[in-house]
């Protein structure tokens, strides 16, 4: 049986479940949860930027002045060819006015030039965290707001876009599963084009860079050109949802080391890069990124390599946002209870004992307290 809350996503939330001890317990077995803000707030009103979603066409309207943008007003899966046209589409209606801006900045980087070759603009790379604007870092913020062109990604949170200079210019290269606005490639010269154009140009991008965020593929691609970049660290999302739920992803005599895993193969597929044998560590803290389409198969394989089933666990989807919704459960019976709450992406997953430190933890176990509901 599932226990469905709504509750702040504070550290004040974590006290008032703990006090929530003293009064009429009953013991639960699994906890489903979202914020007291998102009570009202449909699913699809998502803190982050969606492919198709009137926010991502609004933020970047600059770019379709020579034409109308019509984004579909309620997105569904489409064929491969219909996401092919409307990507494709969508880079060419974007073109005349990304030509233009590259021209102006041209323009203004010759008459600043005094007698001497201008150098090429610099590229920062930047970490917004998981989603909470307030764990921003004074650097990223200051970066931010001096901006020429931000690129940014779906998982840069709407509230982190609100602090964009006014003047700047955003341009929006989001990848989902099935659909990616950009590719690489076209990300790497888009960044390098305008970069030689003498722009200052900020590559935002949701958690930290450079922890499987491609920020290393970037950052090499461009320094190979002669560009300089600057890295501006974010909090992983691995770090600060673990913190929102006050599990410590080391703990002496608990955890003695952490390991960040992907839940996307290379080249696609099921199986998240063999690695389930070598991770199948009971002292270890398993963290997954984009992994709940691979998370059966990850799963089964820690488990039958060895990590006991009740192993305790949890998925975050949307973690410390107002929409935050939050699995906790038994390895054996996870898979199915992220299927039963509907969770999408992104939803980070915490595998390993540190996970019953929290106060949210619906266990009575030796080591941490009972999670209980108050009647």
């Amino acid at each position: 049986m599932a226990l469905v809350q709504r509750i702040p996503v504070s550290s004040s939330s974590v006290r008032n479940w703990q006090q929530a001890r003293t009064n009429n317990l009953s013991p639960v077995c699994c906890l489903h949860y979202k914020t007291a803000s998102s009570s009202s707030s449909s699913s699809s009103s998502s803190p982050f930027t969606e492919k198709h979603s009137v926010e991502r066409y609004q933020r970047d309207q600059w770019l379709y002045k020579a034409v109308e943008p019509t984004p579909p007003s309620t997105p569904s899966p489409s064929p491969f060819e219909d996401e092919v046209f409307v990507r494709e589409n969508d880079i060419a209606s974007q073109l005349p006015e990304l030509k233009k801006l590259l021209s102006v900045l041209r323009e203004k980087r010759v008459k600043g030039c005094k007698g001497g070759d201008c150098g090429p603009g610099d590229v920062y790379l930047v970490g917004t965290g998981p989603g909470d604007p307030e764990l921003l870092t004074l650097k990223a913020v200051r970066v931010i707001q001096s901006a020429d062109l931000l690129l940014y990604d779906r998982l840069v949170s709407n509230d982190v876009l609100e602090l964009v200079a006014p003047d700047a210019r955003l341009l929006y290269v989001g990848k989902t599963a099935g659909y990616h606005s950009r590719t690489q490639e076209e990300i790497h010269e888009l960044l390098l084009s305008f970069a030689e154009a003498g722009a200052t140009v900020v590559r935002l991008k949701g958690g930290d860079p450079l922890v499987f965020g491609r920020g290393g593929e970037e950052m090499d691609f461009l320094q190979q050109q002669g560009i300089r970049v600057q890295v501006i660290p974010g909090i992983t999302a691995a770090s600060g949802i673990a913190a929102e739920l006050g599990i410590p992803l080391t703990h002496r005599g608990v955890a003695t080391s952490v390991r960040f895993l992907t839940g996307h193969s290379r080249k696609g597929g099921t199986d998240p890069l063999f690695v389930a044998e070598n991770a199948a560590d009971p002292d270890t803290t398993l963290v997954v990124y984009m992994g709940l389409g691979t998370l059966p198969s990850l799963a089964q394989k820690l488990m039958d390599h060895g990590l006991p089933c009740d192993t305790p666990a949890v998925a975050v989807e949307r973690g410390t946002t107002p929409l935050q919704r939050t699995v906790f459960a038994e390895l054996k019976d996870f898979a199915t209870e992220i299927q039963s709450a509907g969770l999408v992406s992104p939803t980070l997953i915490i595998i390993g004992k540190v996970v019953e430190l929290s106060p949210l933890w619906p266990h009575c176990t030796k080591e941490s307290s009972c999670l209980v509901e108050t009647r």
